[in-house]
């Protein structure tokens, strides 16, 4: 279906059961937020929130939050987008299957932005900031968020929709030192899109114009989002997945959807920054109080009965897993295309996403493959880490099947394949004194720290165990120690106070078990705060483990040695994965919000039958 609105998917899904409205009133503060968690966690449908306090428009969210959800919004375009993007990978595929390409390159003509003369319903009132629905999730939240933005700039050397870039920054619209409906902060990395227009912008001493779309069409907001081929714009993919053209005009020299349910316009001056944060972030921990651009609000426009989408990010899985899951779709193999060699990866959504990469490759390099050790899989992951938001990564484990099934989405299997086979002493390799991801703390600074490929193939070296062998009962108390799976074993410390007593510890550990053997049963030794809550599940080893370490600081090994500047060990890995000073405090519900928000759930109440 094309939807032309917001409100027309809302209707279109209440109508097909995938909707609920709250007729209750409900405070943006807090609760909105603590709402749509709930009924995530319990698979519910979207939500409508008719009366925001504070604010006379309505909200939505949980729109996106399951892929049949999802499916069921685009299910007149899915095919033909998949075929799209196979297309711009694939160019070939058009002569092999013609009527096939011929049917997508029809369809495709939606792709074509349209520039739009005629009555704009964007236009139809120009409010204030204030009057938006300040929405804050999370109680250490430095103030209201967009959580679902389309941030639109162009490139000041080539101006035009074509070549602009949209994509989902977070917008902080009030806390904090910005003058209320005049400032507002955008979060976003320099080598982002935005990014990269901002400073061609500063190079020439010119403010930047952005525009914020919010709303629209749902495959707006997903295309904000689309790690897309180079060359395809994030218009003409919303477009092609919303089967109606990318509707715009410009005004005073900003670029306004007029499809969109508010539009906020603006402009980025150089060196023109202040304090952005806290926000509770996807890695399930608050990202703190950093510089970020500022945008001076030239205007604010909203639609009649304009809907304010939001979504709430926390540790996952949340709605954002599920927009993982449709990227992964929709473009999942274009990216194998790119990278040769490349035949799988996962980018493990209990980890946060960026943390922690699973991959499979090919190792084919010849005459070496009788070596029985990686060899293009080390190439493969140079260029996974030199590809978009995979750099990003900070765990990279590749490895290649052996003549058997293998896939990185059966976690578990896919650890117990890798550490049969994984050399400590020649599979480890570090990437120092590097950039990582913003939002994660484990690093020594803001955007600064490590990364690690882990790289196995060949025989298998070892037969992991599930039972914890005599001499680690013999050196711990056996309420510090917990088996995670075959071979992964977790155990618990004293605090982490600083990187030099770490050291020594690890060293303590090192020399008690040098010569054990242990590596054989249990080569992967995870240390940790609480290593019942580690090993109570899958996704709390992952999240635990992937998101607290920084590879060249928190990476130890039983019988560790260095040469010609090669690190490996002999015995164990060791990942100390306890948490840390300069970390970020977790994310925490309100006890008494969670409370509250439990009329909702009552007899007769809007959430009754989801209870």
């Amino acid at each position: 279906m094309a939807y032309s609105s917001l409100k027309e998917a809302l209707i279109d899904l209440e109508k097909n059961g995938h909707l609920v409205r709250i007729k209750e009133e409900v405070d943006p503060y807090l609760e909105m937020a603590a709402i749509h968690l709930n009924m995530y966690a319990k698979k519910g449908p979207a939500l409508w929130f008719e009366k925001v306090k504070g604010s006379k428009y309505s909200a939505c969210s949980n729109i996106f939050g399951s892929l049949d959800r999802s499916r069921f919004i685009f299910r007149n375009t899915w095919d033909h987008v998949q075929n799209m993007i196979a297309l711009k990978s694939n160019p070939l595929q058009a002569i092999k299957q013609p009527l096939k390409s011929f049917a997508t390159i029809v369809a495709g003509r939606n792709a074509l932005p349209l520039k739009n003369p005629s009555k704009q319903a964007i236009f139809y009132e120009q409010i204030k900031i204030s009057d938006l629905p300040q929405i804050q999730h999370w109680p250490m939240d430095g103030g209201a968020f967009v959580t679902l933005p389309q941030v639109y700039s162009e490139d000041i050397d080539k101006p035009g929709i074509l070549n602009a870039n949209l994509g989902m920054y977070r917008i902080q619209l009030s806390g904090n030192d910005y003058i209320q409906d005049k400032e507002i902060g955008l979060h976003y990395q320099l080598h982002r899109g935005i990014g990269v227009h901002q400073t061609k912008a500063n190079a020439q001493n010119k403010a930047l114009k952005v525009s914020c779309f919010v709303g629209g069409p749902p495959a707006h907001t997903l295309a904000a989002v689309m790690p897309l081929p180079e060359s395809m714009s994030e218009m003409t993919f919303a477009g092609a997945l919303a089967g109606r053209r990318f509707r715009y005009r410009y005004l005073e020299g900003y670029c306004i959807s007029t499809d969109a349910d508010f539009v906020i316009c603006g402009s980025v001056a150089p060196k023109q920054n202040k304090p952005e944060g806290p926000f509770g972030d996807h890695l399930g921990y608050y990202s703190l109080k950093h510089d970020f651009p500022l945008m001076q609000v030239a205007q604010v426009w909203a639609r009649k009965d304009a809907v304010w989408p939001f979504t709430v990010v926390g540790r996952p899985p949340q709605e954002d897993t599920s927009f993982g899951q449709l990227i992964h779709e929709l473009s999942g193999q274009a990216l194998v295309s790119e990278i040769p060699g490349l035949k799988e990866v996962n980018a493990v959504d209990a980890a946060g996403v960026h943390p922690l990469l699973l991959c499979i490759g090919s190792e084919r390099y010849t005459p070496y493959s009788e070596l029985d050790q990686p060899a293009e899989l080390l190439t493969i992951a140079n260029h996974i880490l030199g590809t978009g938001q995979l750099s990003l990564a900070k765990f990279i484990w590749i490895t290649a099947p052996n003549h058997e099934p293998l896939s990185t989405h059966n976690i578990e299997h896919y650890f117990t394949h890798v550490l049969e086979r994984i050399d400590w002493r020649r599979d480890l390799h570090f990437y120092t004194q590097t950039t990582i991801d913003t939002l994660d703390y484990s690093g020594q600074g803001l955007t600064s720290g490590s990364k690690v490929v882990l790289a196995a193939y060949g025989s298998i070296k070892r037969k992991l165990q599930n039972h914890i062998p005599q001499k680690l009962l013999n050196y711990f108390n056996s309420n510090q120690l917990q088996v995670v799976a075959p071979g992964i074993l977790a155990f618990e410390l004293s605090t982490f106070e600083n990187y030099e007593k770490a050291t020594a510890e690890m060293e303590t550990l090192s020399l008690a078990f040098k010569d054990s053997n242990l590596e054989e049963a249990f080569p992967l030794w995870i240390c940790c705060d609480n290593a019942a809550f580690l090993a109570q599940n899958l996704s709390n080893f992952l999240w635990n483990t992937f998101t607290r370490a920084n590879p060249a600081y928190d990476i130890y090994g039983i019988d560790a040695f260095t040469t010609y500047k090669h690190w490996g060990c002999n015995g164990p890995l060791i990942i100390d994965a306890r948490a840390k000073p300069h970390h970020a405090p977790p994310l925490v519900l309100d006890p008494k919000v969670e409370e509250n928000i439990q009329r909702l759930w009552k007899p007769g109440a809007s959430l009754y039958a989801y209870r």
